[in-house]
């Protein structure tokens, strides 16, 4: 049965997050809860994703990747109204996905001027001047390896990272604003392997073919990664709010791909949330939890 949202007025929540699209793909149910309960949700984004490929076949036709820069920047602004939040760009360029020349072969070096070859330091001027301003008293962003390896994904990584504890500092850059100090820090944790089981195992109880079952095979069971979740959102009656803004970026997500193959109402039963780990917190705010701003209050 769907709850009546709460009145959460006066908190704010930033998610730092490396491309567009990213938004809609990691937390974005938990994030439209949030904007129902009347929450204060911003986006900061790294990247305009100028190098990002068209995944989406039915997208993949003469005009779109020659003006994909526009048509991304778009995509997140029809997700940014379906989600219901604000966002703002923090105008590095995309470092883009390296693949080898030769399967198996080296890298081919990052791009110049791409946003993980930015000094951390330099790239944290934009977002701490954004924290002082926008006050968040939650952030979130990826774990140490990017969520997965993307380039610009450990970059937002540890420029998330720095920039949080910077925006605190009242004597790093005084010129971008009085210092902020956000109570709590969070990873998103959407791919982890307890959840990834379960809805496995649901599928295959319901006759259904599992898109989980391969990616399982090639999962090295780690308890110690599994351990670290550590925050469980409820959020599963805004599913459909996240798919919506997820079908937003079209040249990304191609509505017949894994992403859908889930029944939305058999995810609910079985894996209602979206999955965090508390990193750093300032308030008293006990472990497991079921809320990013458990242990914070406003005035």
């Amino acid at each position: 049965m769907t709850q009546r949202p709460q009145d959460r007025t006066g908190l704010r929540l930033m998610h730092v997050h490396a491309h567009p699209d990213d938004e809609s793909s990691k937390g974005a149910a938990s994030t439209a809860r949030y904007v129902a309960e009347g929450v204060d949700v911003h986006v900061a984004t790294c990247t305009g994703g100028e190098r990002g490929s068209i995944l989406n076949p039915k997208m993949d036709r003469p005009g779109i990747l020659e003006n994909i820069h526009e048509i991304r920047r778009q995509e997140m602004e029809r997700a940014r109204d379906i989600l219901g939040i604000s966002q703002d760009w923090l105008g590095f360029v995309d470092s883009g996905w390296p693949e080898p020349e030769v399967e198996g072969g080296p890298l081919p070096p990052l791009p110049e001027g791409c946003f993980a070859l930015v000094p951390v330091e330099a790239a944290a001027v934009p977002l701490v001047r954004l924290i002082r301003s926008f006050k968040p008293h939650v952030l979130t962003t990826y774990d140490e390896n990017g969520g997965y390896p993307h380039p610009d994904h450990i970059a937002c990584h540890q420029v998330s990272v720095f920039a949080f504890e910077k925006a605190a500092d009242p004597e790093w850059h005084p010129e971008l604003g009085e210092a902020w100090q956000t109570l709590k820090l969070y990873y998103h944790h959407g791919f982890n392997r307890p959840k990834a089981v379960a809805l496995h195992h649901a599928m295959v109880e319901h006759g259904l073919e599992s898109h989980y079952a391969e990616r399982l095979e090639k999962w090295t069971k780690d308890d110690a990664w599994d351990a670290r979740v550590t925050t469980h959102v409820p959020c599963g009656d805004y599913f459909g709010v996240r798919d919506q803004a997820l079908l937003a970026h079209a040249t990304q997500i191609d509505p017949d791909s894994w992403w859908f193959a889930t029944p939305r109402e058999l995810e609910k039963q079985v894996w209602p949330t979206e999955d965090y780990e508390l990193v750093t917190s300032f308030v008293d705010s006990p472990t497991p939890e079921d809320d990013l701003f458990a242990g914070i209050t406003v005035e």
